[in-house]
């Protein structure tokens, strides 16, 4: 019989890892498999270096072997402790959120920024990753263009510690980037970019931690559920029919069966244009309630209408967002937004089971 890497897989798929429904190698614990003749050699990862079950786990994965294919085969397995990526990512985090758009130019990161400032005026504690990795906007909005997070030595690890500002603790690539050059990074160099901003960030305790995704669906948006359990997402959208018909695939890679992120909800963002001069009137430049009515016809809770204002543009340019500034109908409309999402978040993880870390199956 020809033993190859896949044989020993799919045997372990056997063996349950103790206390655990699951078994080895969906728990990602079997690496460097090697197979040479009647040799067989692989990895045992385990998340702690005295982790009572070391023992009783290779043995077990030993007889399955032996029970499958024989007694001839000379079997090597290499306990090792302390696998950091099945170790709680963001221990300190209570909730992550997920703020994405179907499409570019809708304003999802002014929403994002805004949103992080009003969930920080309510006392919560925040933090903000721009995972933007191509087109990163958090800094200039948050006035920070020029700041460099430095490095501080946590346990023997090099962490790195966000740029605080309004409230919200932030991350982003363009910290790390200059600012007149363009990214042009492969899918998985920029992933693993966007990973060592969530794993080495020095975060701490916080109650929500916001992610500023890239538009559309894309190899970012699957990197962040494989490496976080977000606890929930949040669509941004204009009203007009073009920018709704990707809000809908938005929507379906969130709820789709291999990702199952719960949606909080839509937030309809230039919702109608306000002259300063005239306070009291609406244009509807993009169309009427079109994130309103789409919201509904899902049956996805709208979270709230965000006008066309030039405060709002002059706050992202100075990097003042106005959910910081003097209380105006405009900060108003943030504050609003930043409570329905809190509503929608305490109903989630009072309902729902906890969101888990989407898992890449080998076969």
């Amino acid at each position: 019989m020809l033993v190859i890497p896949k044989t020993i897989t799919d045997i372990l798929r056997n063996v349950t890892f103790p206390g655990s429904n699951e078994n080895v190698i969906d728990l990602e614990m079997v690496q460097e498999i090697r197979t040479a003749g009647s040799r067989i050699t692989f990895t045992l990862v385990f998340q702690r270096d005295d982790d009572p079950n070391i023992q009783a786990t290779s043995e077990a994965c030993a007889n399955e072997i032996e029970k499958i294919l024989g007694k001839e085969y000379n079997i090597t397995i290499t306990p090792k402790g302390i696998h950091r990526m099945k170790a709680p990512v963001l221990p300190g985090v209570k909730n992550i959120i997920a703020i994405a758009s179907g499409k570019g130019g809708v304003g999802k990161s002014t929403i994002a920024v805004n949103l992080a400032v009003a969930l920080a005026k309510t006392g919560a504690k925040v933090g903000l990753i721009d995972a933007d990795i191509f087109g990163p906007s958090i800094p200039k909005m948050f006035g920070e263009e020029a700041a460099h997070p430095y490095i501080e030595k946590v346990e023997g690890r090099d962490m790195i510690v966000p740029v605080e500002k309004y409230g919200v603790k932030i991350l982003s690539i363009g910290f790390f980037s200059n600012q007149e050059t363009a990214l042009i990074w492969r899918g998985p160099v920029a992933s693993n970019a966007l990973k060592q901003l969530i794993v080495q960030g020095l975060w701490g305790e916080l109650d929500y931690m916001l992610i500023d995704l890239p538009p559309g669906t894309s190899d970012i948006h699957l990197t962040i559920v494989q490496t976080l359990p977000v606890t929930g997402s949040v669509i941004v959208t204009t009203p007009q029919d073009v920018a709704l018909a990707d809000v809908i695939k938005g929507v379906s890679m969130f709820k789709s069966k291999s990702i199952d992120v719960p949606v909080l909800g839509i937030v309809e963002n230039m919702s109608w244009f306000t002259p300063a001069e005239l306070p009291e009137n609406k244009y509807y430049i993009f169309g009427k309630d079109g994130g309103k009515n789409l919201a509904k016809e899902m049956g996805i809770p709208f979270l709230g209408q965000i006008p066309i204002v030039m405060s709002i543009r002059e706050g992202g340019d100075n990097g003042i967002p106005i959910a910081w500034k003097e209380d105006t109908a405009t900060k108003n409309s943030f504050m609003e937004l930043a409570a329905n999402v809190m509503q929608q978040l305490n109903y989630r993880n009072e309902n729902l089971k906890p969101t888990e870390r989407v898992r890449v199956k080998k076969r």
